[in-house]
């Protein structure tokens, strides 16, 4: 999955970005027909005006609403759950530590058996108003029997933060930071942290990338050695227009800060951006444009497509060194091979 030389066009690249073209045919709201006999895409409708592209109000709020492109989400979702209590049955409860003063200022850590080793932290999504550090429990055991530490966040969700999904982006950040500044107690090595979220936490995650690390905490700028960003979402323009801003109080100052494709000039960490195929057409298209904007930066980026995946079996095979993700998790780490 990586490339050998990451700051110009690969074949590999280039296949992706030709075989998601194809696949994202009916983007501006058009459904695909059926799938296990349940509707993909929203519900055939007189077109409404345009708000965004090609799509009225209703396509462009299915578009960022994963249940309406994934109808068997919420039994992926409880799936999650339970895999997560089998990891935590098989390799134990895992360390919980304060990263902050508020009560869900917290993050678990999973220990590998390996020393000074690298640092894996994953940023569970969940549309920012859902999710805990507790349901991402099911890929620690892939990452902590590679080699690797995992370390899942918890912190706020938008309503708790008021609709300010800043302050979420910030907590994502001094998680990080205190992984930096912690992690030889626990046997993880300062130098080789790694970043990956999902969905909304990819957008986090994102916006983490971005961060001027000595500027705003007195650490090095280079204390995340690369991200991996599943499913995810990087400019927030047409996220501002959809149904997403009644829980999300955006304005003009947070649309700017929270779109991590307009701050490209301050990225510095090499990113593998992932999607597939079976997700909604607006998650599709936002992991493109930002692969091709990084890529457009000669900044190190690799773009992967998983064929027949929606957004929640994507993040699913993060728990396997087969999987999609979970191999992209583990070459990312310089643990296994793409």
């Amino acid at each position: 999955m990586m490339d050998h030389d990451r700051n110009h066009p690969t074949r590999r690249f280039l296949l992706s970005a030709a075989a998601a073209g194809a696949a994202a045919a009916g983007i501006g709201g058009s459904a695909r027909a059926q799938d296990g006999g349940c509707r993909i895409g929203p519900a055939p409708h007189p077109k409404g005006p345009l708000v965004f592209l090609d799509y009225d109000q209703i396509e462009l709020d299915a578009a960022y609403d994963q249940s309406v492109y994934a109808p068997l989400g919420g039994q992926i979702q409880a799936r999650r759950t339970t895999n997560s209590e089998e990891v935590r049955r098989r390799l134990g409860t895992p360390e919980r530590h304060a990263y902050g003063p508020k009560e869900i200022e917290k993050l678990d850590i999973f220990r590998t058996d390996r020393p000074n080793a690298p640092v894996f932290i994953f940023v569970h999504g969940g549309a920012w108003r859902s999710g805990n550090a507790k349901e991402y429990h099911f890929a620690a055991e892939n990452i902590t029997r590679a080699g690797a530490h995992y370390v899942a966040i918890d912190f706020y969700n938008a309503g708790e933060a008021g609709g300010d999904i800043r302050i979420m982006a910030d907590q994502v950040k001094r998680a990080t930071v205190w992984v930096f500044k912690n992690a030889t107690t626990f046997g993880g090595d300062p130098n080789k942290i790694f970043l990956a979220g999902q969905s909304s936490g990819a957008h986090l995650s994102g916006v983490a990338l971005i961060t001027d690390w000595q500027k705003d905490f007195g650490v090095p700028n280079n204390i995340v050695k690369a991200g991996l960003l599943l499913s995810g979402m990087y400019e927030m323009k047409p996220v501002r227009l959809s149904a997403r801003s009644s829980y999300v109080k955006f304005d003009d100052a947070m649309e700017e800060s929270m779109s991590t494709i307009r701050h490209l000039d301050r990225l510095h960490t090499p990113i593998t951006v992932m999607y597939g195929t079976n997700e909604t057409p607006e998650f599709q298209r936002q992991a493109r444009d930002f692969a091709a904007a990084v890529k457009a930066k000669d900044k190190a980026v690799t773009l992967i497509v998983a064929p027949n995946h929606n957004h929640y079996e994507l993040q699913e095979t993060m728990a396997s060194p087969y999987g999609w993700a979970g191999r992209a998790a583990l070459a990312m780490m310089g643990l296994g091979k793409a």
